[in-house]
C-alpha cells in the first residue's frame, strides 16, 4: 500500500504548488541535436562565444528540404495538441497570437516577436529554421511553461503597446512566471521599447536579440537599471545588421556595468537568419533563469 500512496502523495503535493514555483531550470529536450557545434572561441558558460557554423552541415545536413523542412528527428509535432490560435481583446486592440502550453499558472512565459514581413505563424512553424521553433514549443509544453507568438501592428509605439497588453494579460494569469522576450531581426525594436517603457512592458525578465539591432537608449532604461539579462545571437556575415555594431553595443553594456548579465554568441559565417535557427533555447533560458532568481 505504501508504494502506491507515496507517489500519489507526491503528485498531490506537486499540484498544490503553482507551476512557477516548480521549475527552476528547463529539462532537456533533444539537447544532442540542438547543442552548439564546435566552439571556435570561448567555452560553455562564457559571456562571449564564437560558434563554428557551416551552411553545408547546419542547413543542408539538417534539413530534408533546405530552409523549408527539417528532418523528422528534430521535431515532435504532438505539441500541437496544446497549441491554440487566439484573439485577445485589449485596450490596445485585438491581438491575434498563438499560445502553446499552459495559459494559466505557467512556470515561465516566452514570447517570440517576428521581424519585417513576418507574422505570428513564423514563430510556431515546426519545420523551418531547423526545427528550432518546434523545440521551444516542446520545451515550454514539457516544463509547464507558455510560449506566445503574436501578430502586432508595427515596430513602433502601437506595436509595443500591443505586446505590453499581451504580456499584462498573461502575467495576470501566471503572476509568478518569469517573462522572456525573443526578438528576431526588426522585432528587436520592440524588445528595446519594452525595456525602455513602464508598466507591463518594463516588467520583462530577459531579452533575446536574434539577428537584430541595437539601441543605445537601453543603457539608461528601466530594464538596464533592473539588470535584465540580455542575450545576443548574431551571424558574422549578417548583411542587415552588421555583427561589428552589435558587438560594439554588447561591449558598451559591459563598459557601463562590468558584471552586467549579458551574453553574445557569434555564429561564424552565419547570415541574418542564422541565430533563429541555431540559438540554443534551453541553454540560454536556463542561464536567464539563474540570473533572475
Amino acid at each position: 500500500m505504501r508504494s502506491v500512496f507515496v507517489p500519489l502523495l507526491s503528485l498531490l503535493l506537486l499540484a498544490a504548488f503553482p507551476a512557477s514555483a516548480r521549475s527552476a531550470t528547463l529539462k532537456p529536450y533533444k539537447d544532442d541535436l540542438f547543442a552548439y557545434p564546435a566552439l571556435l572561441s570561448g567555452k560553455p558558460g562564457d559571456r562571449y562565444l564564437v560558434v563554428d557554423y557551416q551552411e553545408m552541415r547546419d542547413i543542408n545536413g539538417r534539413d530534408q528540404i533546405p530552409e523549408r523542412r527539417v528532418k523528422g528527428a528534430y521535431v515532435s509535432t504532438g505539441v500541437r495538441k496544446v497549441q491554440k490560435d487566439l484573439a485577445l481583446k485589449t485596450e490596445a486592440g485585438t491581438i491575434r497570437h498563438f499560445a502553446v502550453g499552459r495559459t494559466d499558472d505557467a512556470s515561465l512565459i516566452v514570447l517570440y516577436l517576428h521581424g519585417q514581413g513576418g507574422s505570428r505563424r513564423q514563430g510556431i512553424d515546426d519545420f523551418t529554421f531547423g526545427g528550432n521553433f518546434n523545440r521551444i514549443k516542446n520545451l515550454m509544453a514539457q516544463n509547464g511553461g507558455l510560449y506566445l507568438s503574436p501578430d502586432f501592428s508595427d515596430f513602433g509605439d502601437k506595436g509595443a503597446a500591443e505586446i505590453a497588453a499581451l504580456i499584462g494579460h498573461y502575467r495576470a494569469r501566471s503572476p509568478g512566471a518569469k517573462i522572456f522576450v525573443a526578438c528576431g531581426s526588426m522585432g528587436g525594436a520592440l524588445c528595446w521599447k519594452l525595456a525602455s517603457g513602464k508598466g507591463e512592458g518594463a516588467a520583462v525578465d530577459g531579452l533575446l536579440l536574434l539577428g537584430s539591432l541595437w539601441d543605445e537608449s537601453f543603457l539608461s532604461s528601466p530594464a538596464f537599471q533592473r539588470r535584465v539579462p540580455v542575450f545576443f545571437g548574431q551571424g558574422s556575415r549578417d548583411p542587415v545588421f552588421p555583427v561589428e555594431k552589435q558587438e560594439a553595443f554588447f561591449r558598451a553594456i559591459l563598459a557601463k556595468s562590468k558584471n552586467y548579465p549579458a551574453r553574445f554568441v557569434r555564429f561564424e559565417t552565419g547570415t541574418h537568419g542564422t541565430p533563429i535557427r541555431m540559438t540554443d533555447w534551453r541553454e540560454t533560458l536556463n542561464w536567464m533563469l539563474s540570473e533572475t532568481r
